[in-house]
């Protein structure tokens, strides 16, 4: 009957294999301590030669003791610290600290308008708080600042109402743009945009200048 690694028991320790982990739990089932001590001196030789063919370079650790203790152990992790045998080395005692996950922290605040993102939000709320002599002549600029903005996402089509009105949602209500106020033209917006190399507006594809072909000079005759 095939027996499937689905219905096996989850591999402790995978660079051993599955192999190594039956030895293991057949050794558990072992009762005579001696044959028990004998049989889990011989996986440990197994485990050694296994990691010798994984790393060559191993021949030169194996003169340590840690080396060996380290086999040892996991020896005993993979038997879910249940072999009861007469190891050289301490029994490790199992880890059951369960280990606290650190989970980044994120930026939860919430932009209203993503258009214009956190930066332009946060100047619009901080002049909102100014006096209102001060909010009254910032609004101005700060409208048109927007529609340039805005510039970036649609060029074919601004709502200068739409602007108006997210000023006034994003300031609760403390800046409002006059009525009798003109917003900026969109072509005076990007031509000042582009004069000043501002990031906010993509500029135009400058028109590629035609080489001239130089006229190649027909050689002299004598």
């Amino acid at each position: 009957m095939i027996e499937y690694n689905t219905k096996r028991n989850k591999l402790v320790i995978k660079e051993y294999g599955r192999n190594v982990q039956k030895m293991i739990e057949d050794a558990m089932k072992i009762e005579n301590r001696e044959k028990r001590n004998e049989t889990a001196r011989a996986i440990v030789r197994v485990m050694d030669q296994l990691n010798e063919v994984r790393d060559p370079a191993i021949k030169g650790k194996k003169e340590s003791l840690d080396y060996w203790h380290k086999l040892w152990d996991h020896l005993f992790i993979m038997s879910g610290y249940s072999l009861d045998i007469d190891s050289p080395f301490p029994k490790p005692e199992p880890d059951n600290k369960i280990r606290e996950v650190v989970k980044p922290e994120y930026n939860k605040h919430h932009i209203t308008l993503r258009t214009y993102g956190r930066n332009m939000e946060n100047i619009i709320k901080t002049v909102a708080n100014y006096p209102e002599d001060v909010r009254k002549i910032m609004v101005r600029p700060l409208a048109n600042h927007l529609k340039m903005m805005y510039l970036t996402y649609n060029r074919d089509s601004v709502n200068d109402a739409l602007i108006a009105h997210q000023i006034e949602e994003i300031s609760e209500g403390k800046l409002t743009v006059p009525e009798d106020f003109s917003f900026a033209t969109t072509n005076a917006l990007l031509h000042t945009a582009n004069s000043n190399n501002s990031f906010y507006v993509t500029p135009t594809k400058a028109k590629k200048k035609k080489k001239k072909k130089k006229k190649k000079k027909s050689p002299v005759t004598l």
